[in-house]
């Protein structure tokens, strides 16, 4: 009987705290959690969404996966080529630098990663250059192949960035993040800058690619439509917390934390004779620097109790793979999303 292959990607109380100094002296008055003790596993080849309000700790956690920036407390346990597990979060750039070619980005801004002053073959080529391709031959088969992959036309690698649209100039940073063969890929909201149209393309795309290179995805985004047609599991931040991991399906037609229900009840619906004012959330986010006693959420939870401002939820398994930040996870009557 064989064993089962651990995650491909397992974080363990990943927190990342952001000081806050004030005055002459710059002296530290306190500190904004960003992120505060997410924990969850990515498998090889599977979509996990990262869904949330903007300013809730999504990107902030893919950019301390990546080590783009340090985390403050916690284990980012990655499982390399070779099979050996190795922890992400304390390495020094040194060590890191073999393992970045198998974990690589998707911005959100397709313009903005682009460097406007190189050729899409240098753009592509890179992260080959940077990991030792230095045959300027080699790198142009090389990009010609991605080029193709992503659905381009090889000969636009002497063109320069401002010549395309942007769901062209996505595909190219697509392109670009698979230059170096990656197992781990994390997609900080690719699709949230270009037309609807446009967007099911890159999504198929991406869809494509997946099954082709059995590529792994982290999938950041807020828009819940995309997540759905992507992701096979959707985990749920709110003020730098998780507080809802579970199976696609299961999220929306059985969500068991009180914010996700109402992020699904605020997804328009194409019948003018539907209301949802049962989803509209009130109150503001609070702010991480200053986050509320017990359950973060209980300010604007309309099921809060005594127990929900005095003692903070843990994140629980109610249901086999689902789990949920809320003391009275399973037991309410949240619907449908």
């Amino acid at each position: 009987m064989s064993e089962t292959p651990a995650p491909l990607l397992d974080v363990r109380g990943l927190r990342k705290y952001f000081p806050i100094v004030k005055g002459m002296f710059r002296r530290k008055a306190g500190a904004v959690r960003a992120v505060d003790d997410v924990s969850f596993t990515v498998n090889e080849g599977e979509t996990l969404g990262l869904v949330g309000e903007s300013g809730c700790g999504k990107t902030t956690v893919s950019r301390c996966i990546l080590r783009a920036i340090d985390p403050t407390a916690g284990q980012v346990l990655y499982r390399t080529r070779v099979g050996e597990i190795v922890d992400l979060a304390p390495m020094s750039r040194r060590d890191l630098a073999p393992l970045r070619q198998e974990i690589q980005m998707i911005f959100q801004d397709p313009f903005g990663s682009l460097n406007p002053r190189m050729t899409l073959l240098d753009n592509v080529g890179e992260p080959l250059l940077v990991n030792g391709v230095r045959s300027r031959v080699q790198r142009m088969d090389r990009v010609a192949e991605l080029l193709r992959l992503v659905g381009l036309r090889p000969e636009f690698m002497h063109r320069f960035p401002h010549a395309f649209s942007g769901g062209q100039r996505q595909r190219i940073g697509i392109a670009r993040a698979l230059a170096t063969n990656p197992r781990l890929v994390v997609a900080d909201e690719p699709v949230s800058a270009l037309d609807v149209s446009v967007q099911a393309q890159v999504l198929n795309l991406l869809l494509e690619l997946q099954k082709s290179l059995r590529l792994t995805f982290i999938f950041v985004a807020h828009d819940l439509s995309v997540v759905r047609h992507i992701s096979d599991r959707v985990a749920v931040m709110y003020v730098g917390q998780l507080v809802e991991l579970a199976p696609t399906a299961a999220v929306f037609e059985r969500p068991q934390h009180p914010y996700t229900a109402a992020l699904m009840r605020a997804v328009p619906v194409p019948d003018p004779r539907v209301r949802n004012d049962d989803g509209i959330l009130r109150g503001e986010v609070p702010s991480p620097a200053a986050p509320p006693s017990g359950c973060y959420f209980h300010p604007r939870c309309r099921f809060a109790e005594d127990q929900c401002r005095q003692e903070a939820p843990l994140l629980r398994e109610t249901s086999p793979g689902h789990f949920a930040r809320c003391h009275f996870a399973g037991h309410l009557e949240l619907g449908p999303g």
